[in-house]
């Protein structure tokens, strides 16, 4: 077992976790000369970062900003004060100064002009190294021993005692890239209360036929409105093995998991033809000749074809049997009956973790002093859209403002 304490400029910092807070945090710190070092229990650094922009990496949202503060529910009274000290706008800037210039497509997403996540996290890791920090891999932490921080490292076993530590470990979606809340144990030992992991922005599970599901899985469902506790959305989603994906649902998922989780039921419910009114569904519906098959009779009267007209005859198996009338009823209100989220390993964030209480407003543990938390270690969840990773950023970059300020103090209250 080795020891490691050393103090060059200002003084050490501890960041554990290689990830967007952690890597914001490092940043801010290292800028006003202290000594930081990053440790990360992966052989790369930010590797959830990396698979959210194989696809194209959505870094923020266009939108007014006031709207953009209210997506993040229940938990942006704590939020907030973060999320104006990083903007999108300011997102936006950081990024171009990071010569990786940004798009706003038309849904609103801002992106890399590139896509990728990788030049812009090798620019990223390049600048903050060249600032002079230390990024350790495969230094995976282990917990406390008295007031010491313990790792796992190709060398052994190390102990290290930091003048302030900012915990940024994630949560517990894609355990497989390093988000697997296996810091819980050693926080509940502490007596700090965590909130149960759960999946946010997930699909969810639907009892499909056997016929269905082999033959539309993969399928999308494009051109729809979806409305469940959290409103109506329009967009489209995919037909999966286990039931349904895509970001309209991510959309509603949240509300959907708690339904289920208060109620042990949930619906989501489709309006396959938005363009189309139910009155006017009715008569085109009613004008069809009765010797027509039923697939014709959809397909002339409402446009439903393909997977849509099989949905709508999975879930309501009479359909061809119903009144004009019922069945565009049917067609603009179809009941999804879910049976449970997608489980959390699949999942594209978690909600859930450190609860709020146990965190000071600079982003310090009460329980623990000089302990700081930053990104989807606490409990707070949002849409995807750029909210999830501007979140990242900005609490990582608050805890660091929050750990300058009570070094600071420190400092002074020692002299």
């Amino acid at each position: 077992m080795t020891s490691q304490n050393t103090h060059t400029n200002g003084k050490t910092i501890a960041i554990i976790g290689g990830g967007p807070s952690g890597l914001a945090a490092a940043e801010i710190l290292s800028a006003h000369g202290h000594d930081v070092t990053v440790y990360e229990a992966m052989p790369t650094v930010a590797r959830k970062f990396l698979l959210a922009g194989k696809s194209g990496l959505n870094i923020t949202h266009s939108e007014p900003y006031e709207r953009f503060r209210i997506r993040y529910g229940s938990s942006g009274v704590r939020l907030i004060p973060a999320l104006d000290a990083f903007t999108p706008a300011d997102i936006c800037e950081w990024t171009e100064q990071l010569d990786i210039e940004v798009f706003t497509g038309s849904s609103g997403r801002v992106f890399p002009k590139r896509m990728k996540a990788s030049p812009l996290l090798r620019n990223w890791v390049a600048r903050l190294e060249a600032q002079g920090i230390k990024i350790l891999k495969r230094h995976r932490w282990k917990g406390f021993s008295g007031d010491t921080l313990l790792f796992d490292t190709p060398e052994g076993e190390k102990q290290i005692s930091p003048d302030a530590t900012l915990l940024a470990l994630g949560g517990a979606s894609y355990p497989r890239l390093g988000s697997d809340a296996a810091w819980v144990p050693w926080l509940k030992e502490k007596n700090i209360s965590i909130a149960p992991f759960q999946s946010a922005n997930c699909g969810f599970d639907v009892d499909w036929s056997s016929v269905f599901r082999e033959r539309f899985a993969g399928a999308p469902i494009k051109s729809v409105a979806v409305t469940s506790p959290a409103g109506r959305i329009e967009g489209e989603f995919v037909i999966s093995q286990h039931g349904i994906e895509g970001s309209l649902i991510y959309a509603h998922a949240a509300a959907l998991r708690d339904q289920l989780n208060n109620t042990g039921t949930a619906s989501l419910y489709l309006d396959l033809t938005p363009a189309r009114s139910v009155e006017r569904l009715i008569r085109d519906l009613t004008k069809q000749g009765s010797k027509s098959s039923f697939s014709n009779r959809l397909r002339k009267a409402t446009g439903l074809e393909g997977v849509k007209a099989a949905l709508l005859r999975e879930l309501v198996p009479d359909a061809h049997m119903l009144s004009a009338e019922n069945l565009a009823q049917q067609i603009k209100n179809l009941a999804v009956p879910l049976l449970r989220p997608r489980p959390i390993a699949e999942a594209i964030s978690s909600a859930g973790g450190i609860v709020w209480d146990e965190v000071s407003d600079n982003y310090m543990l009460h329980k623990l002093s000089g302990v700081f938390v930053a990104g989807e270690m606490l409990d707070w969840e949002a849409p995807t859209g750029g909210y999830l990773l501007t979140a990242c950023f900005a609490t990582g970059r608050a805890a660091a403002q929050g750990m300058l300020d009570w070094l600071e103090h420190f400092t002074v209250k020692l002299d």
